[in-house]
């Protein structure tokens, strides 16, 4: 067996018994890994001395509740060679909730949150990477009664996702009722974390993103186009899984590119009312051939009503390929130019404040690329959209999106296109109880 370190900032968010602690942590310096320790190491004090916790950790989706249930809560009971009693059920209708039972008594469940599922406890309550969550304030206005009794407590911890959300006032805020914790990657390090801060520098290769997820600065919202809350607000761990495709109507968006821009081609499958990215596929530095190719197998795995293209510059030969191949009723080319570029923002984030598209849940690289692209006023007055291209792309992503909306909103007549067929279903123990620098139990 071999120990697990706890490096000093780790320590002082265990040490903390405050009953309101907020902490914003850079990525990958143990956050989750940490709070969960914190829980479970709580569960055992209490029922060391006779008594049990009720603990409950609402992350932003299934996924995240799974990833803290699975690899900070067993794995800790694990380590103390605690045993436990593991369960699944639905909490909602589209609501799973995963559960563990101490032999005290004590339990800890794990569940995407939202406002009823807040609701629905009485218990102290962890809040996982906080800032990322939809409605997060609508959260804490349902939350906050929960633990309103004296000796429950309440965890909140996250990376930055902008200023719109609640857990920037949090993290901000100057009350001496929440014990705050800030740490940095640059803080991190110096307290002994094993990371190479230029090698990772160079390979975010985004300096948004690095200020962000690293650095724990706030980006400016006042001029996204997108903002942080806005993406959030239309995430879902379904998107963007091509097995997922139910046959139904889709719509392609494509952004051409040759050099050292992405190419991207965007499906959006309308489901009722509502557009599911069904997969988005980026390339860099490709033919023309091989895009023409990654075209055409779209087409012949969605069922294509419309789509729209890139025409602009080298996109005029792609696009009149691809209406000889697939028919001009099906394949619109589009001309960026400023007014055609202010209409697909527009019905573009139209979608998004209506919650009438779905995006994949947790894709940071994604994310940033959405929230780049910003609206500015040039000397004459006209807007004009503008985004600051780096190794992610030039807001790429985003226009494939926009041209995948424009062509769903603006079907014309649809033309008779065979169904496709469905492609899928929709320890010796950490030792004592005490803070330290090292606790065993890890093989």
């Amino acid at each position: 067996m071999t120990a697990l370190t706890l490096y000093p900032y780790q320590q002082r968010w265990i040490a903390d018994a405050s009953r309101f602690k907020v902490g914003m942590f850079a990525r990958q310096c143990g956050k989750t890994f940490t709070t969960t320790l914190e829980l479970v190491m709580d569960c055992l004090q209490a029922e060391a001395q006779g008594g049990r916790r009720r603990w409950v950790i609402l992350s932003r989706g299934e996924r995240q509740a799974r990833e803290a249930m699975e690899e900070g809560v067993k794995r800790h009971l694990h380590a103390f060679q605690t045993g436990f009693k593991a369960l699944e059920y639905d909490f909602e209708a589209s609501v799973k909730a995963l559960e563990v039972v101490l032999p005290g008594g004590s339990r800890i469940s794990a569940l995407p949150a939202n406002p009823d599922t807040a609701r629905g406890f009485t218990a102290s309550v962890l809040l996982d990477e906080f800032a990322f969550h939809a409605d997060s304030r609508k959260i804490w206005q349902a939350l906050f009664p929960v633990v309103s009794r004296s000796d429950l407590k309440l965890r909140v911890i996250s990376t930055p996702n902008g200023k719109g959300n609640k857990f920037y006032d949090l993290i901000t805020g100057d009350h001496p009722v929440w014990s705050r914790h800030v740490t940095d990657i640059y803080q991190a390090v110096a307290d002994g974390l094993p990371r190479d801060i230029e090698e990772l520098k160079a390979g975010v290769g985004d300096d948004d993103a690095w200020a962000q997820e690293y650095e724990l600065q706030w980006l400016d919202e006042a001029s996204a186009w997108l903002s942080f809350e806005l993406i959030n607000s239309v995430e879902h761990d379904h998107a963007g899984i091509p097995e997922h495709y139910a046959g139904g109507p889709c719509f392609l968006g494509v952004d051409i590119a040759a050099r050292n821009d992405l190419f991207v081609i965007w499906v959006l499958e309308a489901v009722g009312d509502v557009y599911w990215t069904r997969e988005i596929l980026a390339r860099r530095r490709i033919s023309f051939a091989e895009q023409d190719a990654l075209l055409a197998d779209a087409f012949n795995r969605y069922r294509v009503i419309r789509c729209c293209m890139d025409q602009t510059g080298m996109g005029e030969k792609p696009v009149e390929d691809a209406q000889r191949r697939f028919g001009s009723s099906r394949v619109e080319g589009v001309l960026f130019t400023g007014p055609n570029k202010l209409a697909l923002a527009t019905t573009g984030k139209e979608a998004f404040e209506d919650r009438r598209i779905r995006i994949p849940e947790g894709n940071q690289e994604l994310r940033n690329d959405l929230h780049k692209l910003k609206k500015e006023t040039s000397a004459t007055g006209a807007p004009r959209f503008v985004a600051d291209s780096d190794s992610a792309g030039h807001a790429d992503r985003a226009w494939a999106c926009f041209l995948a909306i424009h062509a769903a909103s603006n079907p014309g007549t649809m033309p008779i296109v065979a169904s496709r067929p469905r492609t899928g279903t929709v320890l010796s123990g950490y030792g004592d109880l005490r803070r330290g620098t090292s606790m065993r139990g890890y093989a």
